[in-house]
């Protein structure tokens, strides 16, 4: 696939599966890859294996290239897949020629989590990482102290195909995205669907969701609304999301994958519950109001049942 067909990719709903656990807490792959079929055959536009919904940083580097092969083979050419890379620096070079063999379309480098890291030598590492990679990147920025040259330089990159801008500073965002040459880079929401239309506004173009684990059609509503410049109806649908989406932002984030794996659960579909140091599992209060939630969903016609696995 081209850098531009993968751009033309980003502008849709980059959805991010959960990874799939067996009783003794490994990976599974064949559930793994049901997960990942599904949400390719609800017509989400890429997928991204081992994101921070597939929980990245619980798993291994070798439970990481699992979690790929499974994705590659759960969408099997349905839509591009996006194969999730980091850590070191060549260990991420590594996880992407790996993620080249196994048939990936792109990869999405995480940010770097080092806490010694500065902005400027994070960029390095984004273009570095672009220069080594036989795949088209996805740069995740989730951290402050970037600047409008910051993002100038990543977009600039030939072989930097997306920047996963997923911090709430819209006035950079907005800035970046006027001073880089619009044939360069896409820059796309990375605060999923309560951030769409705020972020649709200052420039981006599509966006990342960890509800196509549980409702797809939601998400694609809302971005058919964003692509039709319809504000209004975008806003409704995020209205009906926002009690699901507020829970997972529970203990500062701890709960956001935990929200989206018991949710997956009731749809009939077992993936484990969340490794340390997320939070396991829901407490009967918050499960409660859950199954609330996914009642209404289900009433509407707008989750994913046992029968699309």
């Amino acid at each position: 696939m081209s850098i531009a067909t993968m751009r033309q990719a980003l502008r849709g709903v980059s959805g991010v599966p959960v990874t799939a656990y067996d009783g003794n807490g490994e990976v599974e792959p064949r559930t793994t890859a049901m997960v990942y079929r599904r949400v390719a055959i609800a017509g989400i536009h890429n997928i991204v294996a081992a994101g921070n919904t597939g929980e990245f940083y619980a798993l291994t580097p070798e439970e990481i290239r699992s979690v790929h092969e499974a994705a590659v083979s759960g969408v099997d050419g349905r839509a591009p897949v996006t194969a999730a890379i980091g850590r070191s620096l060549r260990e991420a070079i590594r996880m992407a020629k790996d993620a080249a063999a196994i048939g990936a379309t792109a990869v999405m480098s995480h940010q770097p989590v080092d806490p010694f890291a500065a902005p400027c030598a994070q960029i390095d590492y984004f273009c570095s990482l672009a220069d080594a990679s036989p795949l088209p990147l996805v740069a995740y920025v989730r951290a402050d102290g970037f600047n409008v040259d910051d993002m100038v330089r990543l977009a600039a990159h030939g072989n930097i195909a997306g920047i996963k801008f997923a911090t709430p500073d819209l006035m950079l965002l907005s800035r970046a995205i006027a001073a880089s040459d619009p044939a360069g880079a896409l820059f796309v929401c990375g605060l999923a669907e309560s951030w769409a239309l705020s972020f649709t506004a200052a420039g981006a173009r599509g966006f990342t969701s960890g509800l196509v684990n549980v409702a797809p059609q939601l998400s694609l509503a809302v971005h058919d609304a964003l692509a039709k410049g319809d504000f209004e109806a975008a806003r409704a649908i995020i209205n009906r999301l926002e009690p699901f989406e507020r829970m997972r932002t529970k203990f500062r984030n701890g709960a956001n994958v935990t929200v989206v794996k018991e949710a997956v659960a009731r749809s009939g579909l077992n993936v484990g519950p969340v490794r340390v140091p997320g939070l396991p599992l829901l407490d009967q209060k918050d499960r409660e109001e859950l199954v609330r939630l996914l009642k209404g969903w289900e009433v509407a016609g707008d989750i994913l049942a046992p029968a699309d696995q």
